[in-house]
C-alpha cells in the first residue's frame, strides 16, 4: 500500500503550506515610493500561495485625481461594460475613464478586461441627505449585484487595488506595479481554503479606501454577514475576508470609532477575562461586546488593514497565524514571515512578534518626532500566545 504521507508531504519536511502571505509597508511621512520592495517581499513568501490569487492595494497612487473616487472594474464582456457605463453615467459625473494598462504575461490566464473610472456622484438627483461616500457604496453593491459580468473591485479616492489569479508576483508583472508609486502597499498570496480561485475573490478586498489582506480562516461568516446586512451591506462575495472589509467601513466611517476600538471589537477578551478586570476596563468590554457581538471574529486570522494616513496589523488573541513587524526610520513593516521583512530592509531598527489580539497601528505624523508606530505589544520571552484565549 502507498504511504499516503509521502504523498501529501513529499519532502517530508512537516511543512503545511495551507496559508496566505499577507505584507504591508508604509512611509510614515507620506513618502511615494514604488512597488519593487513589496513585491520582492511576497515573492519570497511564495510557497504560501498556489497561484490562485495575488494582489496589492496602493495609496497615493493617483495624486493628479486625487478628489475623484476612482472605481477600478473588472468586465467578462464588452456588452457588460457597456451596460455598466450606461449606469455610471445616470449617477455619476464621469471626469475620466480608461483601461487599466496591462503588459501580458505568460503566466496569466484568461483575464478579464479592467478599467478604471474618476467619479464624482451626482448628489443633486438625490431625494434624501446622504453622504458620498453612501452613494458610492450603494452604487457599488447594485454594480455587483444587478450587473451581470462586471465587478468593482476598488472605489476609493487617490488608491487603488490590483488583483488577480496568479501569485503576487505574476499580477504585478501583468500591472506593472513597479511603475506605480504609493506611500502604502499591502500584498497578499493566496492559498484558498473553501472558496474558488477567481480574479474578483483575490485579495485584497475594498470598500471606498478601507482595504484587508487577510490569512486565516474566520469561522464566524455567518453571524459577522447577518449583522452587516442589518446596515445594508451585500455580501456577494460569499467569503470572509469580505465581511471584515465592510465590518470596518461601517464601525470607523459610519460608527466613527478609532481603529483601536475595532479591533478590540473584533478580538475582545473572553467573558471570564472580562469579569477579572477593573472596572472601567470591565463596562469598556461588556459595551463593546454587547453591542457588536457579531461583529467579533471567530478563527485564526491574521490581518492587515489600510485607508489613508493609517495601516493596522492584527491577530486572533492565541496566534493561530502569524504577524511579524519591523520599523526602519520612517518605514513600517509588517508581514507573514520576518524573512520578508529582511530582505528589503535589512538593518532594521526594531524586529518583533506582537502579542495575539494587541494591534500594530501605523500613522502618518503630524508633528516630527512622533512616535511612529501604536500598540503591538511584544511578547515576552517565554510568554505563551495561549495565555490569551479566542472567544
Amino acid at each position: 500500500m502507498k504511504d499516503l504521507s509521502k504523498v501529501n508531504n513529499p519532502y517530508n519536511d512537516e511543512k503545511v503550506i495551507s496559508q496566505c502571505s499577507i505584507f504591508g509597508m508604509m512611509s510614515t511621512v507620506g513618502e511615494l515610493f514604488s512597488g519593487k520592495a513589496i513585491i520582492t517581499a511576497v515573492a519570497n513568501m511564495h510557497d504560501r500561495g498556489n497561484g490562485l490569487g495575488g494582489g496589492f492595494a496602493i495609496y497615493g497612487c493617483y495624486p493628479d485625481r486625487s478628489e475623484d473616487y476612482c472605481l477600478q472594474i473588472m468586465f467578462n464582456t464588452r456588452v457588460s461594460r457597456e451596460e455598466t457605463e450606461v449606469y455610471l453615467k445616470r449617477f455619476f459625473h464621469i471626469n475620466h475613464a480608461e483601461e487599466i494598462p496591462t503588459f501580458p504575461t505568460k503566466a496569466i490566464k484568461n483575464p478579464p478586461d479592467v478599467w478604471r473610472y474618476f467619479v464624482q456622484p451626482k448628489l443633486e438627483e438625490l431625494h434624501e441627505i446622504i453622504s458620498e461616500d453612501d452613494v458610492v457604496t450603494r452604487r457599488v453593491f447594485t454594480i455587483n449585484t444587478t450587473l451581470e459580468g462586471a465587478y468593482v473591485f476598488s472605489s476609493g479616492k487617490n488608491m487603488g487595488v490590483f488583483k488577480g489569479v496568479g501569485f503576487p508576483e505574476e499580477i504585478a508583472e501583468y500591472f506593472g506595479l513597479e511603475h506605480y508609486q504609493g506611500y502604502i502597499w499591502t500584498a497578499h498570496g493566496r492559498f484558498p481554503t473553501n472558496t474558488q480561485g477567481w480574479w474578483g475573490g483575490a485579495h485584497p478586498f475594498s470598500l471606498l479606501d478601507w482595504t484587508v489582506v487577510h490569512n486565516g480562516e474566520i469561522s464566524s461568516y455567518g453571524a459577522n454577514r447577518r449583522f452587516l446586512e442589518m446596515y445594508d451591506y451585500v455580501c456577494s462575495m460569499h467569503t470572509d475576508t469580505e465581511v471584515v472589509a465592510y465590518a470596518v467601513d461601517l464601525l470607523a466611517r459610519r460608527h466613527g470609532l478609532p481603529v483601536e476600538v475595532v479591533m478590540d471589537i473584533f478580538s475582545p477578551p473572553v467573558w471570564e477575562q472580562i469579569d477579572r478586570m477593573g472596572p472601567e476596563e470591565r463596562v469598556y468590554f461588556e459595551a463593546l461586546r454587547n453591542t457588536y457581538g457579531p461583529l467579533l471574529l471567530n478563527g485564526p486570522f491574521a490581518i492587515i488593514v489600510a485607508h489613508h494616513g493609517e495601516m493596522v496589523a492584527h491577530t486572533d488573541r492565541i496566534r493561530l497565524r502569524p504577524m511579524v513587524a519591523g520599523i526602519r526610520g520612517d518605514m513600517v513593516y509588517a508581514s507573514s514571515e520576518e524573512s520578508a521583512i529582511r530582505l528589503v530592509s535589512p538593518q532594521l531598527d526594531r524586529v518583533w512578534i506582537p502579542v495575539g489580539g494587541h494591534p500594530i497601528i501605523a500613522r502618518i505624523k503630524d508633528t516630527p518626532g512622533q512616535e511612529v508606530v501604536k500598540g503591538g505589544r511584544e511578547l515576552d520571552k517565554g510568554e505563551k500566545a495561549e495565555e490569551f484565549p479566542t472567544c
